[in-house]
């Protein structure tokens, strides 16, 4: 790719720029399109549409259940739309935005309001900060060896690689999305509330349509809830749980608990994973995986996202996490990225043994 408009690449032995300087770079890329942005609405409504009339019209359970997980993974594009849009990246009008973002967080049963503190707000604000940041927040040792043995277990379930799901769908949208507590929540707004009145209507219809829909065509209802309903819901549950998990799951990425250290680290940077996939596994994502990018300069919207990741890439040497993926290195991760270390920088077993290098803070 020709980057005419940009200097030479920033030696890895100088400081990092600053942030301005960097989101500099990607000024000439960052022009949202109404008529794009609504044409991916469409597309992927559709494709989720077809996908839940698929789990009614098929008569083979094996069909009913594949088709069922293909709407769990349309709920995901859908939901990545609507991240954009409460980014108010989406579009260049702020008014559709917000709406387009709760149209196509419906599927996805996501409170737009409460996401939209949750992550703009909390995770943006302080990425990987303990004490703030608080998706998939590594515990110390001294942390985990206090808690109650069943929470113990619930922990070593939640990153033994095989539970994204459970861990998004109770310690993210149950706790924290679906009418949190206080504890959880503790601002409290009509906004928080009406929005989960909204995807509470969405989930009803959405079922009473399924019961209809099996009645009238003498079906079991069980069965075409659960693969209309259920198994989207969870597919796309592991599947939020496993994006949010490796992107900020590396051995090669810090966690911090003193801000200052925090913002010295230049976190924008320091503290994402740039995961990329064979078989354009990525584009089929809508560039999420373009991590890097998006934690830079949170306007870009995300059919730019490839192009600022190059430029990044390209601009900082050595300085972004790069990460190709495969289950092998999912496993390996998860296995190392247990608990951290928040004195020595590094992550470590159950029992504290360190399991990888620690991270070297300017």
């Amino acid at each position: 790719m020709s980057l005419p408009h940009l200097p030479n690449p920033v030696s890895p032995s100088v400081a990092m720029p600053h942030r301005k300087v960097i989101r500099s770079w990607l000024l000439p890329i960052g022009q949202r399109s109404t008529s794009r942005a609504v044409a991916l609405v469409l597309l992927d409504l559709l494709l989720f549409g077809l996908a839940i009339v698929a789990t009614v019209c098929l008569r083979q359970v094996a069909a009913k259940l594949l088709f069922g997980a293909v709407a769990g993974f349309i709920i995901g594009r859908l939901f990545i739309l609507g991240h954009d849009a409460c980014h108010q990246s989406f579009t260049p009008h702020r008014r559709l935005n917000r709406w387009l973002g709760r149209l196509v967080f419906l599927p996805s049963l996501t409170p737009y309001s409460l996401w939209d503190v949750g992550h703009n707000v909390v995770h943006h604000g302080y990425t990987n900060l303990k004490g703030f940041d608080f998706v998939w927040h590594p515990l110390s040792l001294e942390e985990f060896q206090a808690l109650p043995r069943w929470r113990q277990w619930l922990e070593r379930i939640y990153r033994s690689g095989w539970g994204p799901w459970l861990y998004y769908l109770v310690e993210m949208w149950w706790q924290r999305m679906y009418f949190p507590s206080r504890r959880h929540m503790p601002t409290r707004r009509p906004v928080f509330i009406w929005d989960g009145i909204l995807v509470t209507a969405a989930a009803m219809v959405w079922i009473a349509a399924l019961a209809a829909a099996a009645l009238a065509t003498g079906q079991a209802i069980w069965l075409t809830l659960a693969a209309g309903f259920v198994l989207p819901f969870l597919f796309w549950n592991a599947m939020i749980g496993f994006v949010v998990y490796v992107h900020h799951t590396h051995t090669g990425v810090a966690w911090y608990d003193r801000k200052s250290v925090w913002a010295a680290a230049q976190p924008f940077v320091s503290t994402t994973v740039h995961l990329t996939f064979r078989y354009r596994i990525g584009t089929l994502l809508h560039h999420i995986m373009e991590h890097t990018a998006h934690h830079v300069d949170m306007s870009i919207p995300l059919y730019r996202l490839q192009e600022a990741q190059q430029i990044l890439e390209t601009m900082l040497p050595l300085r972004i996490v790069i990460q190709k993926f495969s289950w092998r290195w999912y496993f390996d991760t998860a296995r190392r990225c247990k608990l951290y270390d928040f004195r020595c920088r590094c992550w470590t077993d159950f029992s504290g043994m360190p399991t990888s290098q620690a991270v070297i803070v300017a």
